[in-house]
């Protein structure tokens, strides 16, 4: 194979790509006006079931120029050897392997970034503004850019000094090398995210002592959970948006609410939601997501190995001069295709967890208050509840609505 043929092989996958995802939100957008099901006649009343309507129509028409603009950047980018004079520009300020990476990833992402800006300020500031959703002052959205970058810089780059370190002295068992210090930093981060990453951006503080801290820790003392730490979160500072999340292993591991979660559930739905919180730690969730994110980086890495070293991963970008992250750019572009396949696999696992977590919380609470939380969260942001089939196999990590509905009135 010549350089030229993969450069247009790569064009093929980005292209075909692009045309899947946008024939299947038009799948989905069809449906935007269908009837709501019986089941879920009291989400909406006729004004905000409309109003839900022209967000989700809104936010697909935008989501469609979005990824059109992603799509023709990333097409003039490999058609004008964009790669190739990025590339050039960090080796005029090094000639160390590592410092050019590091420049190399920081152009590309910095100037992405900028690019893209309008449309994430376009999204925050008109879009879920004029829905009521976002709380989100101009301050607080460029200093949350800021600190990104500034994390973006600092973790990211080390990562990836590190793994150009290790390919330059080990070549192609770079590999096991930057498993192992992936395996580690996403240990680290699943364990102390709420401590070191949370705090940057929010603030959080323990759940006041009352009713719903009581009834919180009886159900957690009746199923055998032990948990110490319940903290409030202010997700209000962002959004309308309601939330919550466990987080952390052993001693480290707590439950999250937002604020604007308490503020819109009563108690009972509350601790519902705990519930099925309580249920993907008992059922094992965490680690078997933990194990199969492991596992699935071990193979991109191992795959990445055997084709790294090849010229034609560079050249096919327009730089003659073999490069670990120019091949990286290539390879990443390549195993799009297998990324798709094991994302639904993923997918599909995370929407039968949620059904085994919606079922440990009916069997050990109230199926009937987890249904009227996961109703009033639908209806608090506006979701779409006549979903494509389509568009819920490739994109939903959870059941929908109606299908998490059914599986809780079933046998009640």
């Amino acid at each position: 194979m010549n350089p030229e043929t993969l450069f247009y092989i790569i064009i093929a996958i980005i292209l075909i790509d692009f045309a899947v995802d946008k024939i299947i939100e038009a799948l989905n957008a069809r449906h935007f006006n269908d009837p709501v099901p019986q089941e879920l006649q009291d989400v909406y009343n006729e004004t905000e079931y409309k109003k839900s309507q022209r967000y989700n129509k809104e936010n697909y028409k935008f989501g469609l120029i979005t990824s059109t603009f992603s799509l023709l950047l990333i097409l003039v980018f490999l058609f004008f050897d964009g790669f190739a004079y990025v590339d050039s520009l960090a080796r005029d300020f090094s000639d160390d392997p590592i410092l050019i990476a590091l420049i190399f990833f920081g152009i590309i992402m910095f100037a992405s970034d900028i690019l893209t800006l309008p449309f994430s300020w376009y999204s925050t500031f008109v879009i879920e503004e004029k829905y009521g959703f976002n709380k989100t002052t101009k301050l607080t959205f460029i200093t949350d850019k800021l600190k990104s970058w500034a994390l973006l810089a600092i973790v990211g780059g080390g990562i990836l000094a590190l793994i150009v370190w290790f390919y330059q002295i080990t070549y192609k068992d770079f590999w096991w090398y930057t498993w192992i210090l992936i395996i580690i930093f996403t240990l680290f981060v699943n364990m102390f995210y709420a401590k070191l990453i949370v705090p940057l951006f929010n603030k959080q503080t323990p759940l006041a002592e009352g009713s719903l801290r009581t009834k919180i820790e009886n159900y957690a003392q009746k199923v055998g959970f032990k948990l110490d730490n319940i903290f409030v979160i202010d997700g209000s500072k962002r959004s309308t948006k309601a939330n919550a999340y466990f987080s952390g292993f052993g001693k480290e591991k707590r439950i999250t609410l937002y604020d604007t979660l308490i503020k819109d559930l009563e108690e009972e739905e509350i601790v519902s939601v705990l519930a099925h919180e309580v249920g993907h730690y008992k059922k094992k969730h965490i680690f078997a997501n933990l194990a199969a994110s492991i596992i699935t980086t071990g193979f991109t890495l191992w795959l990445l190995s055997l084709f790294i070293g090849n010229p034609l991963l560079s050249q096919a970008l327009g730089v003659t001069q073999p490069s670990f992250h120019i091949a990286l750019i290539a390879f990443g572009i390549l195993y799009s295709p297998i990324s798709e396949i094991t994302g639904l696999i993923m997918n599909y696992l995370s929407r039968k967890f949620e059904y085994q977590a919606d079922n440990y919380a009916k069997k050990t609470y109230n199926a009937q208050a987890l249904i009227s939380s996961l109703k009033k969260l639908s209806k608090t942001s506006l979701s779409n509840l006549t979903p494509h089939k389509a568009y819920v196999f490739m994109n939903y990590s959870h059941p929908t609505l109606l299908q998490r509905y059914e599986n809780l009135e079933e046998n009640l």
